[in-house]
């Protein structure tokens, strides 16, 4: 099988995987759905507050739905190409000084 036509069947399955999570029906995103660990907070509480407000709001509303046992119409449904992973730079830069930070204390 050609590269190209792996790329294919990668993306396809991603974006399968990805509808069947079933979190994108609610209008969520995938770093909505992180696990708060203490790098996650750091990360989150750099984050500027307009991005800080919009992930309330989308996390506020999936739980309201959830309650009502309801989903988001389909249109407005996080497609696989607009869902934006905007805590991850700031994630990996907390996870990067608190490496270097234990191994510094290590030495």
């Amino acid at each position: 099988m050609s590269r190209q036509m792996n790329q294919l069947i990668s993306i396809g399955f991603r974006k399968w995987c990805y509808n069947a999570s079933g979190f994108n029906k609610y209008g969520l995103w995938r770093d909505d759905l992180l696990h708060e660990n203490k790098d996650v907070e750091e990360a989150l509480r750099r984050l500027p507050q307009e991005i800080v407000d919009q992930r309330n709001f989308r996390i506020i509303r999936a739980a309201q739905l959830d309650c009502n046992k309801r989903l988001l119409p389909e249109e407005q449904w996080t497609k696989y190409e607009e869902d934006v992973r905007y805590l991850k730079p700031y994630l990996d830069e907390v996870i990067k000084e608190r490496e270097e930070k234990e191994a510094w204390e290590a030495s």
